[in-house]
């Protein structure tokens, strides 16, 4: 049990009267890479935005090490920093360089010194491959560069899991290697990871679950071997089936 992370019990989610996620149940343990598959519209997004305390659950629990986190009292940017995001559109700070990107957060919520702080967002921006791009602004570099420098930024919280949601859906297709490639580096280093994407090949080959959503439920999940290999309900294969080549 020690090694659960995140722990998500029967969650809903309405905006109005559209029900987007239906009595949702699973687990995060340390070192687990899963990736969130399906349609457009499924509930993925919305999932992982509970999950980082952007929107509000309608219903169920979301377990820290075993501690609800919607409880009264929760410190949602400390949380945020344990349990990292990274989104689609970057949300980089137009107005700061690279470097200042990943320490602005490190200062504000860790509490950390500016010189600890800039330490460790050259470590991760030498990892990501951005070290070149300091003094650069977020205008200055490509989408896929962006990316990469969102990753930093997030890296350098020290977090315990990282969200990515639909991390290469805004980049050119010869952008999205290079985003792939850091996370994949990420993933075998054990980094826990709960990944949303539209990505079928990283899902099946560096994912250790793959979730498959449909209409707002957890349709089918498992090891890629069997979503990929031997899916058992006919959502799954349909879904599927349209990535096969």
């Amino acid at each position: 049990m020690s090694d659960t992370i995140l722990q998500i019990n029967h969650l809903s989610k309405s905006f109005g009267s559209n029900l987007v996620l239906r009595d949702i149940d699973f687990t995060v343990d340390k070192g687990d890479v899963i990736s969130i598959i399906g349609a457009s519209g499924s509930g993925k997004s919305t999932l992982l935005r509970c999950i980082n305390l952007l929107e509000t659950p309608s219903s169920g629990e979301i377990l820290y090490h075993g501690k609800n986190v919607l409880s009264r009292g929760t410190n949602a940017a400390a949380y945020r920093s344990r349990v990292g995001m990274v989104f689609q559109s970057f949300n980089l700070f137009n107005n700061m360089t690279v470097l200042e990107n990943c320490i602005v957060g490190q200062v504000r919520v860790l509490k950390r010194g500016r010189e600890e702080a800039r330490e460790h967002a050259m470590e991760y921006l030498t990892r990501v491959g951005m070290a070149p791009y300091v003094n650069a602004r977020p205008r200055q570099i490509s989408g896929g560069q962006k990316q990469r420098v969102a990753i930093a930024r997030a890296m350098a919280m020290d977090p315990e899991v990282l969200l990515f949601d639909e991390p290469t859906s805004a980049l050119d297709p010869e952008m999205v290697g290079e985003v792939l490639n850091v996370m994949q580096r990420l993933a075998e280093s054990g980094m826990t990871m709960l990944v949303v994407t539209h990505e079928m090949a990283f899902a099946r080959d560096v994912s250790r679950r793959v979730v498959y959503m449909n209409d707002g439920v957890i349709c089918e999940q498992g090891t890629p071997t069997e979503i990929f290999g031997n899916p058992q309900r006919p959502e799954t294969r349909d879904f599927l089936s349209r990535f096969r080549h």
